[in-house]
């Protein structure tokens, strides 16, 4: 099977077919590279979705990740851009191996088709050019035929005429063995013409046409071969990253696996774990005796015992029900003597010449949790803000269990900030015996005074680290409570007076004064508002919101509160938020709650300057 004999007559449609040839190839490079594309494109899509999905630094969704759920998120994730590489791999080995390969191959082919064919042109041209000789030869024979046949019949025409004189006839012979002999040459001539044009056509049928058309068909059959390589090499390239892929999903199956509820559910509890104990019975209140009630007699606190208006700090409460709140509003509560304000005088003869005392209602309990839960976050603490919002450094903000959790954290942290600057206080050290021994490799003073530096970085860490481990063992019970100058360096004693301490309470105290963290751990102690104050003196105070008149004496003997005489005018600070207590300051040095039935409250937003001292009225 040759296509030199079997289509020796069919050159110009070999032509069209292997430029159809080509124009396949260049079709399937070009598919290729749309496949390229797609391949890159999905990659960049996986990754970008990949990087969407990633946690964010320094921020609470990395917190997040801590569980076995999330984690396993993070893996898959993880593993979604490892499988976008092996797409981008693909896309590399399709272009290397395929694309760039059968381009430079289309180029070559171009070239060879474009060789034989010319080849092919050259050989028709040179029959054809044969065949016009041999066309030449045999019509000037077919002449000179001709012409001698007529000299000829014109020599017998001038020799049979008796008119003719010899000399004319003479001459008619001779023209007539002239054409005769020019005849003899043509056909010699054409004779020979003929026969060289046969041998170049045999030659040209039977050797140079089989000879190109072979080339041409090799070439085709290459072409061939090389685009089902080509298409084997597409196939194999997927194959390729098949078992890298088989990998990835092999790891987002193991870490599906890994997900482990009963750890999720316990890192919860340490996550959210407060260290407060559930809240006691709530005690019944006889309104039947409503003379008699004392303020330790509050719904949302118990007794403990008469005549104690100051409650000890190590005391346990059973009536906490506030560590279940919400907690902007605890901090609220907390800020103020949360028990219910007592009633005012019921009795017409103890205030003479007063107004009736407005009724004070009772709110159910049920009524207060779902108020605290459903309340919007407030601040209630302005000089927090005006020192960056950052927390106590002792953490007191939180409960006992996260306080725990967060500073054996601090201590781990300033350990390791330890280690490191004694391993570079050690290699400073090498360094120096080696300049000590080696004068020459450099000065062995020029480190002292970085490894001054270096000891008292280590010597502060060590401090700090005192520092926190004191705090550690206070909260775990190993030592006796602070003291009160290590209070008020933390910044967070949480004792309520009337310098406006109380609005930046933490979760110190729970709303019947008892301390939160361990029972017994703190003894009783008080410290006067001015010596907390000194470290705010450049703060400015809370904004008056208007004045108030004193309806009724109230004797202030709970921590938060202060006491008034009646038809004493003050200024508002903050109003009633529901609770029954109004917030109220006499003059920069004094403010604190008093029961909202006591006073009568007059709000003006061109309220007088919070350093003048208003003046007692009486009635």
């Amino acid at each position: 099977m040759s296509w030199g004999t079997e289509l020796w007559d069919q050159f110009d449609n070999l032509e069209k077919h292997t430029q159809w040839g080509i124009d396949v190839l260049e079709k399937y490079i070009k598919f290729v590279k749309e496949r390229t594309e797609i391949e890159l494109s999905y990659a960049k899509q996986l990754r970008n979705l990949s990087k969407k999905y990633q946690p964010k630094k320094n921020s609470k969704e990395e917190e997040e990740y801590r569980y076995t759920s999330t984690r396993a998120f993070l893996a898959t994730l993880n593993e979604m851009n490892d499988y976008a590489g092996q797409h981008e791999v693909i896309s590399e080995n399709m272009t290397s191996l395929i694309t760039a390969e059968l381009t430079r191959y289309v180029q070559e082919l171009k070239q060879e088709r474009k060789s034989h064919f010319h080849d092919g042109r050259k050989a028709q041209q040179h029959i054809e050019t044969c065949w016009k000789q041999l066309e030449a030869s045999k019509r000037r024979f077919e002449r000179d035929c001709k012409e001698a046949d007529r000299a000829q019949q014109y020599f017998e025409k001038m020799d049979a005429d008796i008119n003719v004189t010899k000399a004319d006839v003479e001459k008619a012979r001779q023209q007539a063995q002239l054409r005769h002999q020019m005849a003899e040459d043509s056909k010699a001539e054409y004779s020979s013409t003929l026969q060289k044009f046969n041998s170049e056509q045999h030659e040209h049928y039977y050797t140079h046409i089989p000879n190109i058309f072979q080339k041409i068909q090799e070439m085709e059959e290459r072409r061939i071969v090389r685009i089902g390589e080509s298409m084997k090499t597409f196939a194999e390239v997927d194959r390729q990253v098949i078992p890298i892929i088989g990998k990835c999903l092999d790891e987002i199956t193991k870490a599906a696996e890994s997900v482990d509820h009963k750890n999720d559910s316990q890192m919860v509890i340490e996550a959210f774990k407060s260290g407060f104990e559930p809240p006691g019975d709530v005690d019944f209140e006889d309104f039947t005796q409503p003379m008699k009630r004392t303020v330790s007699e509050s719904s949302l606190s118990n007794s403990r015992g008469d005549g104690k208006s100051e409650p000890k700090f190590g005391s346990k409460s059973k009536g906490k029900l506030w560590p279940f709140i919400k907690k902007n509003k605890l901090m609220s509560l907390l800020t103020s003597p949360h028990q219910p304000p007592p009633p005012p005088p019921a009795s017409p003869s103890a205030v003479p010449n007063g107004p009736q005392s407005p009724k004070q209602q009772k709110e159910p309990l049920s009524h207060r949790f779902n108020e605290f839960m459903t309340s919007k976050p407030k601040i209630h603490c302005f000089r927090s803000l005006k020192r960056g919002g950052a927390g106590p450094e002792d953490f007191s903000n939180l409960p006992p269990e996260q306080r725990r959790k967060k500073l054996q954290q601090k201590v781990d942290e300033l350990n390791r900030d330890i280690q490191k600057e004694m391993d570079s206080r050690d290699a400073l050290t090498k360094m120096k015996d080696v300049y000590i021994k080696n004068p020459q490799m450099g000065d062995a003073a020029s480190v002292d005074h970085r490894l001054a530096e270096l000891g008292q970085n280590i010597e502060k860490l060590r401090l700090e680290v005192q520092k926190f481990e004191g705090w550690l063992a206070e909260v775990e019970g190993r030592l006796p409570a602070r003291s009160e100058q290590s209070r008020r360096q933390s910044g967070v004693y949480e004792a309520q007076n009337a310098s406006g301490v109380n609005s930046c309470a933490q979760d110190r105290e729970s709303p019947d004064g008892s301390y939160t963290e361990e029972q017994s751990q703190e003894t009783e102690m008080k410290v006067p508002a001015t010596d907390f104050d000194d470290e705010f003196d450049d703060e400015e105070p809370l904004p008056t919101i208007g004045t108030c008149k004193a309806l009724y004496t109230f004797e202030g003997q709970n921590e938060g509160t202060i006491s008034v005489a009646e038809g004493e005018m003050l200024y508002v600070i903050e109003e009633d938020k529901g609770d029954g207590w109004t917030r109220i300051r006499r003059n920069e040095d004094e403010e604190g709650y008093v029961p909202t039935s006591y006073v009568e409250v007059y709000l003006d937003k061109n309220a007088k300057d919070v350093h003048k001292p208003l003046q007692k009225i009486s009635e």
